[in-house]
């Protein structure tokens, strides 16, 4: 094999005991799952809002923009539970390019992934501690889970990963809410194929070990939007689009039927200006039909301190070294409309 062992990497229990939860924080972490539960069950009917930037790249500015969430959150709790994209891993299409702080700490610097692996669970922990706000990654690698499976109260799995066989049999085993996003063509099957699959429990092998999981319930969809053989992009936020996805949860025997609807990516063709246009539009359906709001119990909004995007090495302090994003400004009034609509 052409495999060039560099280094073995520590069991999870080792970092985690190393790089462990507060008391405190452990807590809130608890409080947090709870109300992100009762979100998906359909008992609160709170709304939720998936918000951070495109990739955590600097522990410092994504600290920072949580710490400004978290003033929002508490002027908003009554009608809001907001979780911070704390997005550690990176896919990337054509495998070139920075594949996040979990595979490179230092976007200037080679992988490390040891040091991925810690600076990715500092990062976590600081914002949950600094702003009381446990947040979201996506898991790109499922071997990671461990590592910080008590720090997430939300995990979503991308397009590129929800048709896996491990991913949909990791997910199975999960105790909080696990989006599963629409794969690229916009198979809605795909997609609740794997939200089927993760309901329920498997048997397989996970890190070294034989396991079984008793399946997750929580298990729900994301839509991205869908780029056709042309390359276009393809848009599934609209009122027709959650209509035809009510009927197909409908005629499966899925529990708790829920979809996040992700203003960005192929819904808004990386305009991320459009990411307000969008989310409007979603909340303005969730008004003006019943069974849509049912389904609908919340958005992804890809935001950062300064809008757009930059290139690595620019060091543009909060701006996105990957999809660009909207800027806090106008994420913040976004969040208060939000919030308005949902009343």
């Amino acid at each position: 094999m052409s495999f060039k062992l560099l280094k073995p990497l520590p069991k999870p229990e080792e970092i985690k005991q190393e790089y462990a939860l507060s008391e405190k924080a452990t807590q809130i972490k608890q409080e947090r799952d709870i109300l992100i539960r009762d979100i998906i069950t359909g008992k609160s009917d709170k709304f939720l809002v998936i918000i951070g930037p495109c990739s955590a790249d600097n522990e410092d500015s994504v600290c920072d923009y949580i710490s400004r969430l978290a003033k929002v959150q508490e002027k908003v709790k009554d009608r809001l539970v907001i979780v911070p994209r704390i997005y550690t891993n990176k896919p990337r299409t054509t495998g070139e390019g920075y594949k996040g702080i979990a595979h490179q700490p230092d976007p200037e610097k080679r992988p490390d992934m040891i040091a991925g692996l810690i600076a990715m669970r500092k990062m976590h922990i600081r914002a949950l501690e600094e702003s009381g706000l446990s947040s979201a990654d996506e898991m790109l690698y499922p071997e990671n889970w461990p590592y910080v499976e008590d720090l997430l109260s939300y995990v979503a799995i991308g397009a590129r990963s929800v048709e896996d066989q491990h991913h949909r049999l990791t997910v199975s085993g999960f105790d909080v809410p696990a989006g599963m996003k629409n794969p690229t063509s916009g198979d809605f099957s795909v997609m609740l194929n794997s939200v089927y699959a993760a309901q329920h429990p498997h048997h397989f092998v996970f890190r070294g070990y034989e396991v079984s999981t008793t399946g997750n319930p929580l298990t729900h969809v994301v839509l991205r939007g869908a780029v056709n053989k042309r390359g276009i992009c393809i848009p599934n936020y609209h009122y027709e689009d959650l209509e035809r996805l009510i009927q197909m949860y409908g005629e499966r025997n899925l529990l708790n039927p829920t979809a996040i609807i992700d203003s960005n990516h192929s819904n808004s063709n990386k305009q991320y200006e459009q990411q307000v246009r969008i989310v409007k539009e979603v909340m303005h359906n969730r008004r003006i039909s019943s069974e849509i709001k049912s389904m609908v119990k919340g958005v992804m909004i890809e935001s950062y301190l300064e809008p757009g995007c930059q290139k690595v090495g620019e060091h543009v302090y909060g701006k996105s070294i990957t999809d660009p994003c909207l800027g806090w400004k106008e994420s913040e009034e976004l969040l208060y409309h939000i919030a308005e609509m949902n009343q």
